[in-house]
């Protein structure tokens, strides 16, 4: 079995799990999905594989495809597998306007739509985004750094029996990739420091059609307008 296979099976447990089989306050809290190692903010894969989605309007149908032919380029079967499914995975929770709007995007713009499709896919990192990153900004606490992430990670393991029995080496994937995913969406400079968001009138229409707003995810200031759907 693959670590991705492992992390999957480990990590994104079914909804339907009877919580009483726990004791105490980890019972309360649904169980957070950790499969967010492969790849980073797959902005790139998106790009190649949103076209294909645009014509079949089956996502189930372009992973096939996205495998059969290699869209994605990679060098092994395995890695293929892994990239297609994870960038399947995220792009399926875009609404089919985020989708298209991908196609005409600038890379920003889609950096900042695939970071606000994995906060939506995982929400640990969401709330990552949402209470430290955002958070920090709007105190004007100008830099982020690991030990913020696994302060965060901490406090959440009092809830969350998954993340109080990972490995530190798990961590430290989950950790990284956070990161990432960061510095590729522009959110985070090289030097760790936080960057304003600033956002389209189309990317901030896309976000805040949700509610609440997925502008919560982003280093952002809210403008009277926007200022009621957070």
């Amino acid at each position: 079995m693959s670590k991705t296979a492992t992390l999957d099976g480990l990590f994104d447990l079914p909804r339907n799990r009877k919580e009483g089989s726990m004791n105490g306050p980890l019972a309360a809290a649904r169980r957070y999905a950790l499969s967010f190692t492969t790849g980073a903010l797959l902005a790139r894969e998106a790009a190649v594989l949103v076209p294909v989605y645009l014509e079949r309007r089956d996502w189930e149908q372009v992973r096939d495809q996205a495998v059969q032919g290699n869209l994605l380029q990679a060098r092994t079967h395995s890695t293929r597998v892994r990239l297609v499914r994870e960038t399947v995975k995220r792009l399926s929770v875009l609404a089919d306007d985020e989708v298209a709007l991908l196609t005409k995007a600038t890379s920003s713009e889609r950096g900042y739509l695939m970071w606000a499709a994995a906060c939506r896919r995982y929400k640990l990192i969401g709330e990552f985004a949402e209470e430290v990153v955002r958070e920090r900004f709007l105190l004007l606490a100008s830099t982020l750094e690991y030990q913020d992430f696994d302060s965060f990670v901490r406090t959440k393991a009092l809830w969350h029996e998954e993340l109080a029995a990972i490995k530190d080496s798990t961590l430290q994937k989950l950790r990284s990739n956070v990161f990432k995913m960061l510095r590729e969406a522009e959110l985070l400079s090289a030097a760790g420091c936080i960057r304003p968001t600033v956002l389209s009138e189309r990317v901030v229409a896309a976000l805040s059609a949700r509610t609440p707003s997925d502008l919560r995810f982003f280093p952002t200031r809210p403008t009277a307008k926007q200022g009621a759907a957070l």
